[in-house]
């Protein structure tokens, strides 16, 4: 059966959507393909080149999206579109954050942001520019593993988010009910369950904005 980097990938990013990465293996992934485990290491070498390989593959799809003509649009471009693959491949969050992603649809999204972001006012040197980069990308990236581990947490209760969070109640009535922590009590009892996307949306806003304005002098 002829094989390429091509098919393993898919592959293997199937099991990992199905099963998460704890579930990802040469066995199975050669299993899926009709192979010994053994054909597989003439395409990839070890398990760690097979992760920079699916997470490449995730990054072409949010490099299709970096091709603005304004800088705003293309940054918030790539960082919807890098929440929403997030969303679709969980496991591709637990992969953001750490070593670099080197692959060549990576690099394309991380050379369109930076581009994109050294157009923004305020952005007039490379210092700057890498303050931006490393303030967006922190955003980006904590505010998609906490969204995924909320969604895994609902799911592993066996119930929706709401309820999940209700379930808690009777701990936090006590704790708030001692009086030490008024403006948890306050978000906690007058806080709006907020949409997850309208929320990550108002926040990306709110950051791009104050990397990327003048400072006021």
């Amino acid at each position: 059966m002829p094989l390429s980097r091509e098919k393993i990938a898919a592959t293997a990013i199937r099991l990992a959507d199905a099963h998460g990465l704890d579930g990802l293996s040469v066995r199975k992934i050669a299993k899926e393909l009709g192979v010994g485990p053994m054909r597989l290491y003439d395409y990839v070498i070890n398990r760690s080149e097979l992760l920079d390989l699916m997470v490449d593959v995730v990054y072409a799809r949010i490099a299709e999206v970096g091709q603005h003509s304004a800088w705003r649009a293309t940054v918030l471009a790539i960082a919807h579109a890098t929440r929403d693959a997030a969303l679709d491949h969980e496991w591709f969050s637990d992969l953001l954050g750490g070593r670099p992603h080197l692959g060549p649809h990576a690099l394309a999204a991380g050379e369109a942001t930076a581009a994109a972001l050294s157009q923004a006012p305020g952005v007039r040197g490379i210092d700057d520019l890498q303050r931006a980069l490393g303030a967006l990308n922190a955003f980006i990236i904590g505010a998609i593993r906490s969204e995924v581990t909320e969604r895994r947490t609902a799911r592993s209760t066996g119930t929706d988010e709401a309820a999940w969070q209700a379930s808690l109640g009777p701990y936090l009535t006590r704790m708030l009910n001692t009086g030490r922590y008024p403006t948890v009590a306050r978000l906690v009892i007058d806080g709006a369950h907020l949409n997850a996307e309208e929320t990550f949306n108002h926040n990306l806003t709110t950051v791009l904005d104050g990397i990327t304005s003048r400072p006021r002098t």
